[in-house]
């Protein structure tokens, strides 16, 4: 059995405090994610990466912010 191992990463525009949990594909890699969350104390960029993997139904471990953490502009890897 071979395990096949990839990981993809993806550009994010961050909209935090908005009024619908939703994401957006703009093209093959940028996406626009709104949350609900404030942010603060890093609530939206927790809520970020649940809506990231439930949009590509991964697994929430599997998203990962590489970039952006402060920022409304991110790069996500899913591993």
């Amino acid at each position: 059995m071979q395990l096949f191992c990839f990981s993809m990463k993806i550009f994010i525009k961050a909209k935090p405090m908005s009024y619908e949990e939703k994401v957006e594909k703009i093209d093959e890699t940028h996406f626009l994610v709104c949350v609900t969350e404030p942010p603060q104390n890093g609530l939206a960029n927790k809520a970020i990466a649940r809506a990231v993997a439930n949009y590509f139904k991964v697994a929430q471990s599997r998203v990962v912010i590489k970039k952006g953490f402060t920022s409304i502009n991110k790069i996500i890897e899913i591993i």
